[in-house]
């Protein structure tokens, strides 16, 4: 019988390490990221599974502007300004966790309407402070994303918050 038992315990040790080297397999899959040249976002982005997924909560802008009135547009400037801060926000989280603008996977926008473009949503200024992180040359991976426009944000001079889900495999 401690014979039998023997051969089980191995073919159960066996049968856990052909598993765990599966899991390893679908683990060293890749995080792609369809896109074309000419979108400034992902169609699609997929993740596999093994990779550890981070959701970062919505970041604005901090006052770009410490001369301007307190809580005015002025004290954190135009949707660009704004969303090149909330992006700079986001990348000095991701690096606290070792991660980079690289390993976005998925990205929300809020934008608020502008009193200077009529109560529109600026989303040519958004685009200008977001080309700066995504689809560069030094950074070639862009977001699968969305953009909306909302009727206000938690402050009244915020005109952009963004939230970003992050992967790594």
């Amino acid at each position: 019988m401690a014979k039998h038992s023997a051969r089980f315990a191995l073919g159960v040790t066996a049968s856990v390490m052909l598993a765990a080297g599966m899991a390893q397999t679908s683990f060293a899959a890749d995080i792609v990221h369809t896109q074309s040249d000419a979108s400034p976002i992902a169609k699609m982005v997929t993740v596999p599974s093994g990779a550890t997924t981070y959701y970062l909560s919505g970041m604005v802008a901090p006052v770009s502007n410490p001369n301007a009135p307190k809580d005015s547009i002025e004290a954190y400037g135009d949707t660009k300004t704004q969303t090149i801060g909330a992006l700079t926000e986001i990348q000095t989280a991701l690096a606290e966790q070792k991660l980079t603008m690289a390993d976005v996977v998925a990205m929300h926008v809020f934008l608020a309407g502008d009193p200077a473009k009529g109560g529109k949503m600026d989303f040519a200024g958004m685009m200008e402070g977001y080309k700066q992180f995504f689809g560069t040359k030094e950074q070639p991976n862009k977001p699968a994303r969305s953009t909306v426009q909302v009727a206000a944000l938690v402050g009244p001079a915020y005109l952009v918050e963004i939230e970003v889900i992050v992967a790594r495999k």
